[in-house]
């Protein structure tokens, strides 16, 4: 096992999540969700994530997304401690586009 994987686990194949069905969740605002977004994917921003975690299956894998990867590293952890098992942080919607 290297040096970072040690840090950061083993690397997610964010493509093979969503062939198989993960939910895209982008947490930036409508404004910047409507300037550009992942097709498919579902906008509920950060501010209003604890409100509206009913419209967010709990039996699907769940990558969050937003511009940079502050945002949806913040919405990792509120959906993790809401009883959602399998998040991940796909960092800026950009670069989650791409490895997709």
């Amino acid at each position: 096992m290297g040096l970072f994987s040690s840090f950061f686990g083993k690397p997610v194949d964010f493509a093979k999540l969503v062939k198989e069905g993960a939910i895209i969740l982008d947490v930036r605002t409508a404004g910047e969700y409507s300037g550009g977004h992942i097709k498919g994917s579902k906008n509920i921003p950060l501010q209003s994530l604890q409100q509206n975690l009913s419209k967010i299956p709990r039996d699907k894998v769940i990558i969050t997304c937003c511009a940079s990867g502050m945002r949806s590293g913040s919405a990792k952890s509120i959906l993790l401690s809401s009883g959602y098992n399998e998040v991940h942080n796909g960092g800026g919607w950009k670069s989650l586009k791409g490895k997709i």
